[in-house]
C-alpha cells in the first residue's frame, strides 16, 4: 500500500527553499522538520495498517503487505531485540533492491534520469560519442581505431549519500515485516530527496556531489550554474512550436571532448525530459491545453517531452535534459548506523544510511535551461496560427 504522506511534502518545499537561500541554521532546521514530518507520516499510516492486520501471511500478500525473506526476518528480528540498528549494519540484498525499486518507481524524475543501480559494483564505463566505438578496416589489416577513447571510467565510491533514518521507539514493538517496511519507506523517502537534490542542484566533487543538470562543467574542471539558453512563453500556436523547436535543436548538439559541437547529432526523439517547479507547472499545462469538439480537454507540446517537476527547479525556470544522456549511478551496500551527533527528534532514535552515488551530464549540452515567461491570459487557441 502506497504512503500518504500528509506533511512531507510541506517540509519537503520549505527544505528546498533552504537549500537555495537559507542560512545553514536555517537549512538544518528545515532538514530536522521534514526528517520529522516524513517519520511520523510513515509511522501513522504503518499504525493504522496494524490495526486492520490479518494474521495469515497470505491474506496479507494479497493485501500488499510484507511477506519477508528468511534472511530479512533473522535481519529486522536482531534489530528489535538490539533496540535499533547496531554500530553498523548493511541491509539485506532484497531490501536494497526494494528500496532501489521504490525510488524509481515512485518518483517520475528519477525514474526519467534513469539511475543504474550497479549493486556491490563501485566503478564503471560509459560513452557519450558513440563514433569511433566500432571501425572498418580490411580483413587482414591492422585494427584501426582507438576504441580506448570513446570510453570513460567513473568512480562512484567517491561521492557518498546520507540519510537520515528515524526509528520511533513504538515502531520497534510491531514486528519484523512492519519495521522493515517502515525502515525501507524512510530510507527510499530521505535518499530521493537527496539524489533529486544532487542530480539537480548538485555543485561537483568540490562539494563532494554529483555534478547536477543545472551546472556547466569548464574545461578547467570547474562546475558553475548554468546560463539561461533563452526565454520561453509557451503562447499557444506557432510560437510553442518555434520555441520547442529551438530547445531540441540545442540539445541535439552533442560536443566532444574538446568542447567543439560533433558532426554527428545526438538522437533526442522521444527522450526529451522538461522538469518545472511545481509552482511553474499548471501555467504552462494551462497554454498546452485545447478543448476538442467532443469537449474532452487534452494536454499536449510539440515534440512530446516527457513533462516532470522538481522543487529543486528554481520557480520561473524550465529544465530540459536528454534521457541516458546523464550518467547517474548507485552502488555499494546500504549501510545504517547509530547517529550519535546533536540532531535529534522527540521519541525516535537517529540513524544514517549511506550509499554510494554519482551522477553527471555526459556534455554540456546534454541539459538545457530556460527562462519562463508564461503569460496564462493569452486568448488565441492553442494550434493556431498568429498572425
Amino acid at each position: 500500500m502506497t504512503i500518504k504522506f500528509n506533511n512531507f511534502e510541506e517540509k519537503k518545499q520549505a527544505f528546498a527553499d533552504a537549500t537555495q537561500n537559507g542560512t545553514e541554521k536555517e537549512q538544518a532546521t528545515a532538514l530536522n522538520n521534514m526528517l520529522e514530518a516524513l517519520a511520523n507520516d510513515v509511522r501513522g499510516q504503518i499504525l493504522n495498517e496494524v490495526n486492520m492486520q490479518n494474521a495469515d501471511a497470505m491474506v496479507m500478500s494479497q493485501r500488499g503487505q510484507n511477506v519477508l525473506t528468511s534472511e530479512e526476518s533473522k535481519f529486522f528480528n536482531a534489530v528489535i531485540e538490539e533496540g535499533g540498528f547496531k554500530d553498523t549494519d548493511t541491509l539485506p540484498k532484497t531490501t536494497q533492491e526494494r528500496i532501489f525499486e521504490d525510488i524509481t518507481n515512485n518518483h517520475p524524475l528519477l525514474s526519467a534520469i534513469g539511475i543504474q543501480n550497479l549493486g556491490a559494483v563501485t566503478e564503471f564505463i560509459y560513452s557519450n560519442d558513440p563514433t569511433g566505438q566500432a571501425v572498418w578496416g580490411p580483413l587482414f589489416g591492422d585494427i584501426n581505431g582507438q576504441l580506448n577513447a570513446t570510453f570513460r571510467k567513473e568512480k562512484i565510491e567517491q561521492l557518498k549519500l546520507t540519510a537520515f533514518v528515524p526509528i520511533a521507539k513504538d515502531m520497534l514493538k510491531l514486528g519484523p515485516a512492519w519495521v522493515e517496511r517502515y525502515v525501507r519507506t524512510i530510507i527510499a523517502e530521505a535518499m530521493t530527496v537527496g539524489l533529486e537534490r544532487g542530480y539537480v542542484e548538485g555543485g561537483g566533487p568540490s562539494q563532494n556531489e554529483p555534478i547536477g543538470l543545472l551546472k556547466e562543467v569548464g574545461t578547467n574542471g570547474a562546475v558553475t550554474d548554468k546560463e539561461s539558453a533563452g526565454t520561453l512563453t509557451f503562447k499557444p500556436g506557432r510560437t510553442t512550436i518555434n520555441e520547442l523547436k529551438g530547445v531540441v535543436k540545442k540539445l541535439a548538439e552533442r560536443l566532444k571532448s574538446d568542447g567543439e559541437v560533433a558532426d554527428r547529432p545526438r538522437n533526442v526523439a522521444g527522450k526529451i525530459v522538461m522538469v518545472t517547479n511545481p509552482f511553474d507547472t499548471f501555467d504552462i499545462q494551462a497554454n498546452a491545453t485545447v478543448q476538442t469538439a467532443s469537449g474532452v480537454y487534452t494536454t499536449n507540446l510539440p515534440f512530446n517531452p516527457i513533462m516532470t517537476e522538481s522543487v529543486f527547479i528554481p520557480k520561473g525556470k524550465a529544465l530540459f535534459f536528454v534521457k541516458d544522456e546523464y550518467v547517474a549511478a548507485i552502488g555499494g551496500g546500504v549501510e545504517v548506523k547509530r547517529y550519535t551527533e546533536t540532531l535529534a527528534l522527540e521519541d525516535a532514535d537517529l540513524f544514517i544510511a549511506k550509499q554510494f552515488a554519482t551522477g553527471k551530464p555526459k556534455d554540456n549540452n546534454a541539459a538545457q535551461l530556460y527562462d519562463l515567461d508564461v503569460d496564462i491570459s493569452n486568448d488565441s487557441e492553442p494550434g493556431g496560427v498568429e498572425g
